[in-house]
């Protein structure tokens, strides 16, 4: 233990309030790093693991009908390494204890042996019996939701007839990690499950003995996808092929991505700010102690210290913090993680989902931290060793002292005199000023920040399911039918209004790009579902030509007025062109809509649709939940409100901790700038305010002087952070653009007040800990001391 050493640690523990206080920020920005980068590892990592594990098809194609003939014709293109074909189709459900419709997609296995792809994980029970027509495998999501075990049963309405289906084992599929009702973008496990049933039992049932309804396949290392989807295309159209897709646009793999590009985008802007004000506090702590220091340190070259070994000296300091605030940072993420593990989990179903910290995030860490503090630190540092011994005996030189704003503006003598001290001591210091303004308004910053994607969120969610989707029930059936059906749903039992609406799978092309898109046909007139922008403004349905979201007409480089190709994968198989009447700025995945009438024309099959909204009395809602689930033509049923409850269990849940934590890490750097600012000051002016004592000032006056200069530092930091929360807010949302989500830019006056009102409290709580210590000051010790 040198000289050095020891001073080194005598000086940081002489300053272990503000050293504290600067490790707490520093271990808040490692904490939101760590967990970022090491929750985005964890789920790439499990993702890819359980892909390879279980060989997540990269291709998937479904159709009308096709015979098992066709599976080696789609084996002999290039590029296909292997394929699985399959009977998949959806069902009404009905589970014992839940009164709603629920709703299933079967999707078949092979009797004799595994599935080549998309293979199963299986939880708990047993494999399927050969040649069993009553036992399924069950989603693990779907069970756990419905509290199902192994060898319960459920009904399933199977091609128009009910069949008792024993649940002979629990399992989990690379193919719906996120398991969402087609249609949907939350899931609702209680209402929809994915069930696994022998090919041959389903093929019976729905009369496709040698045949298939959808294929996954696999391709070869450097084959072409789009190629590969191409000549898919054109071998399944003939027998009505709905459009190949890549695995990049297969729902759940997409919105898995999404979340790990949310992480990506978010991970990098509140450490920055974090640690930005770290870097700011070392420096102005530095500075303070090597202006204090400064006859230590003529003294220390004096006696032979190199400049090095004083520069040295200094940077430990600030290291020791840094190693302080990794201490407390790298732990912080560490147990932040494993809550979001559970999060993730609610949301994403993996056979084992394990926070992982890998050593080169916990590296990178300390990189970036100790990077910060050199950025902050070195300037202080570069001053203490060009200091000259000789020029270091000799006190600081005193600020330049003149008349205030206020006395040049010659309304001095309206002031009080701990007012005008108060401005001169801001004036006459304007970038230390200047910086903890704005070190105070990133704390601001922070909890509007950490509170924007709340209001943005419940901003849509009101859009959508208040605004947007006006009916209390949607109904889908699984062919299209006559409009005539629609005078026949409102006469059900508690049927107050339905419209009608048309959904037709389409791929849209522009030049080279191309996507494939649901065109969804509405009334021009419609009341149950209301198109709006992302302003809450009405978006009138034109008569004619499509009305597309602003994303997909970003993703086609089209613009209104263009005509894009419009190929029709259902019915008659039209490939028309077709105008583009207007843009829609919504919020969700890629749409297009159109006139329903329009939409029959297109067609060229009439009046045709696909399914209804309905308005309901709540009254008689089991009562029609019972009719609906005897129509065999009816596919599936939705209740917005089961939508609503979904969001609130999962996204609402997991919004609320977020919501605590930034809050907290506000608070923090909230209290490390204000206490740092104010101990700088106490230290600085502590001859000044022991003389005010000596003279006759109170105890009360001369705290006014100190606090008051906080106070409107602070005052003045509030309107600044807010400002900048706007603009880091408005930076989120252009880099979280996604195609999956959009959130508008929404904040709400209570978010504003929230953050005045941590920033206020953190602020006097700074103060009261400084006015603890003023009132301790020693009069005559600090008297004696030379300046």
């Amino acid at each position: 233990m040198t000289a050095l050493n020891r001073k080194t640690l005598r000086d940081l523990w002489q300053m272990k309030g503000q050293a504290i206080a600067i490790a707490l920020v520093i271990a808040c920005g490692i904490a939101l790093f760590v967990l970022s980068r090491s929750m985005l590892h964890s789920l790439e990592l499990t993702q890819q693991t359980y892909y390879d594990r279980y060989h997540f098809a990269e291709v998937f194609a479904s159709l009308k009908r096709a015979p098992d003939s066709l599976g080696e014709r789609i084996a002999e293109i290039p590029g296909v390494a292997r394929l699985e074909t399959r009977i998949v189709v959806m069902v009404n459900l009905t589970v014992e204890g839940l009164s709603d419709p629920a709703m299933g997609r079967i999707v078949s296995l092979p009797d004799t042996r595994k599935p080549v792809l998309n293979q199963l994980f299986l939880r708990r029970g047993r494999w399927l019996s050969p040649r069993r027509d009553d036992e399924v495998l069950a989603s693990e999501a779907f069970t756990t939701a419905n509290n199902l075990h192994v060898g319960d049963s459920i009904l399933a309405v199977i091609n128009g007839r009910q069949k008792r289906l024993k649940i002979v084992g629990i399992a989990l599929s690379p193919e719906y990690i996120y398991e969402i009702k087609p249609g949907d973008l939350l899931p609702d496990n209680r209402h929809f499950g994915v069930l696994w049933m022998n090919r041959e039992a389903i093929s019976i049932a729905y009369n496709l003995e040698g045949a298939f309804n959808d294929v996954a396949i696999s391709l070869l290392r450097g084959a072409s996808t789009p190629e590969v989807i191409e000549r898919l295309d054109q071998l399944i159209r003939p027998y009505g092929g709905l459009g190949s897709y890549a695995r990049k646009n297969q729902p759940s793999h997409l919105f898995v991505d999404n979340e790990i590009e949310q992480n990506r985008q978010m991970g990098l802007i509140m450490p920055t700010v974090f640690l930005g004000v770290a870097a700011f506090l070392l420096n102005v702590v530095l500075s303070r102690v090597i202006n204090l220091q400064r006859e230590q340190i003529a003294a220390l070259k004096a006696f032979g210290y190199s400049r090095q070994e004083v520069g040295w000296h200094y940077l430990k300091l600030a290291l020791l913090i840094v190693v302080l605030g990794l201490c407390l940072g790298i732990p912080g993420g560490m147990w932040l993680g494993e809550g979001v593990t559970g999060m993730y989990a609610k949301l994403f179903h993996f056979p084992t989902f394990t926070y992982r910290l890998t050593y080169d995030v916990a590296l990178t860490a300390s990189l970036i931290s100790v990077g910060a503090a050199l950025l902050g630190a070195w300037g202080s540092i570069m001053r203490a060793v060009r200091l000259p011994p000789a020029e270091a005996m000799r006190p600081e030189a005193p600020t330049n002292y003149g008349p205030t704003i206020l006395e040049r503006m010659r309304l001095g003598h309206w002031v009080p005199p701990v007012v005008s001290m108060i401005l001169r001591q801001l004036e006459r210091h304007p970038i230390k000023t200047s910086m903890s303004i704005f070190a105070i308004s990133l704390a601001v910053a922070i909890v509007v920040v950490g509170n924007f994607m709340e209001d943005s969120v419940n901003y849509v969610l009101n859009a959508q399911f208040r605004t947007v989707q006006r009916y209390d029930m949607s109904i889908s059936t699984i062919e299209p039918v006559s409009d005539c059906a629609l005078y026949e749903v409102g006469n059900m039992p508690g049927v107050i209004y339905c419209e009608p609406t048309r959904s037709v799978s389409t791929r849209i092309r522009s030049g080279a790009r191309q996507r494939r898109v649901g065109i969804q046909g509405l009334p021009c007139d419609s009341t149950l579902f209301q198109l709006i922008d992302l302003d809450a403004n009405d978006i009138a349905l034109p008569e004619d030509g499509l009305l597309i979201s602003q994303k997909l007409a970003d993703i086609l480089n089209i613009q209104i007025g263009d005509y894009v190709q419009v190929e029709v994968l259902e019915g008659k198989r039209p490939t028309l062109q077709v105008p583009v009447s207007g843009t829609l700025q919504d919020f969700t995945g890629v749409a297009a809509y159109m006139n329903i009438e329009a939409l029959g024309r297109m067609m060229r099959d009439g009046s045709l649709i696909t399914g209804a909204h309905l308005l309901v009395d709540p009254l008689q809602q089991d009562a029609l939940y019972s009719e609906l689930r005897t129509i065999p033509k009816v596919a599936g049923v939705t209740v917005k409100q089961h939508s609503i409850d979904s969001f609130e269990n999962t996204v609402g849940e997991n919004m609320m901790l977020m919501k605590r934590i930034n809050l907290l890490f506000a608070c923090v750097i909230a209290v490390g700038v204000v206490y740092n600012s104010a101990r700088i000051s106490l230290s600085e002016r502590s001859r000044e305010l022991a003389t005010l004592r000596v003279i006759g000032f109170t105890r009360g006056e001369i705290s006014a002087i100190l606090l008051g200069e906080l106070a409107i530092i602070t005052l003045l930091a509030i309107p600044l952070g807010l400002w900048f929360g706007y603009q880091i807010a408005a930076l989120m949302v252009s880099l979280l653009d996604l195609e999956l989500f959009r959130f508008p830019l929404v904040i709400e006056r209570t978010t504003y007040a929230l953050a005045t009102a941590v920033v206020l409290l953190a602020s006097i709580a700074s103060g009261l800990l400084v006015r603890r210590r003023l009132d301790q000051l020693d009069l005559i010790a600090v008297l004696k001391a030379r300046e």
